[in-house]
């Protein structure tokens, strides 16, 4: 017999009362997901290597500091423009490393199949993972496989840990956003939302549209070799943009200011949400990075973003305050300022 959960023994349960059961917003990166983080797992596991809650822990060992990170990966569909399930795993628990700073060396993959699953198609996952791993360099050591009955799997889930190496002098956190500080992202956004909609839904928005999955660690190491003066440094996946500046905000007890014309949205994806009544900064992205910079470094770091591959499109867009802590404002094309939000779960769930 189960027991019911003692709330009481959770840090502030009156958020997940409201839910008694998981829904799908609890896995879309918005709000209850933050929720879900920092009311149960936060407390039940608490270490100091969580508490940051960055995409990454870092681990000091006496030969240096170390990177170590975990993803799971259930999109739907599992092929897409611009890749499948597999690219995904791997760029995106790479990309978790490169965020503090790490060169990533060495993953896990542990893949949970259906029954019914064919072979090829599996086939085609794992050399698009191997391939993805060589392009980024790294080696994939260790490994599970298990198999769920028909109907209970959806094809395929992935989980892939990786480890990697900080170099010396790095030191990039959420906490460390400071006011005056620069916010710069890498490249054109909502590309991976809006790819992963067109094929789910059937939809097409007038130009093919195809995810930015992409390893970053290179363009973070070019960044790294302009200036070590980078402060925070996140991908902005599940819950786009919005969410990422406002876990920022949040954790550095700062406010984040923005400008909305100085967003890079494709004109594909802008027609696309106008369409759809959706906003691009809470689409998710696969192969974009949010920066926050000190301020007599940002012109460096941009010129060596716009000379890598994956940052040519790189732009300011706004900068770090003292003013609202742990708020995000955005500033619109007629003047005003808007306040921008976590969502409550995701416009599109089953993203990555």
């Amino acid at each position: 017999m189960h027991l019911p959960p003692d709330f009481n023994s959770w840090s502030c349960p009156l958020p997940l009362r409201s839910y008694p059961s998981i829904v799908m917003g609890h896995g879309g990166g918005g709000k209850l997901s933050a929720e879900l983080v920092e009311h149960l797992f936060v407390p039940a596991f608490r270490s100091t290597a969580l508490d940051l809650l960055g995409d990454a822990a870092v681990l000091a060992q006496p030969e240096g500091r170390l990177a170590f990170s975990t993803d799971s990966f259930v999109v739907r569909p599992l092929f897409f423009p611009g890749g499948n399930i597999g690219t995904l795993a791997v760029n995106g628990t790479v990309n978790d490393l490169a965020m503090m700073g790490a060169q990533p060396r060495y993953l896990t993959a542990a893949l949970i199949l259906e029954e019914g699953l064919p072979i090829a198609q599996l086939g085609v996952i794992v050399e698009a993972m191997a391939g993805a791993a060589r392009a980024a360099g790294v080696q994939i050591v260790a490994g599970d496989t298990k198999v769920v009955d028909k109907g209970h799997g959806d094809g395929i889930y992935i989980n892939t840990s990786g480890i990697g190496v900080i170099p010396a002098g790095v030191e990039i956190s959420p906490t460390q956003a400071r006011p005056g500080d620069v916010v710069i992202v890498s490249g054109a956004l909502g590309l991976h939302g809006i790819a992963i909609l067109s094929v789910r839904e059937g939809l097409e928005f007038g130009s093919p549209i195809a995810s930015d999955c992409a390893p970053l660690h290179g363009l973070v190491a070019a960044m790294l070799t302009a200036s070590p003066a980078l402060h925070v440094l996140r991908d902005a996946t599940r819950g786009g943009l919005a969410a990422v500046l406002n876990e920022i905000a949040r954790s550095s007890q700062t406010g984040i200011v923005y400008a909305e014309r100085k967003l890079p949205v494709p004109p594909a994806v802008a027609a696309a949400c106008d369409l759809l009544g959706m906003d691009p900064v809470h689409i998710a992205n696969e192969g974009k990075l949010v920066a926050i910079v000190a301020p007599e470094a940002a012109d460096a770091v941009l010129a060596a973003m716009q000379r890598h591959p994956l940052g040519r499109e790189a732009a300011i867009i706004g900068q770090v305050v003292a003013e609202h802590p742990g708020v995000v404002v955005a500033r619109t094309g007629i003047g005003g300022t808007r306040i921008v939000d976590m969502q409550i779960g995701e416009q599109l769930p089953r993203i990555c």
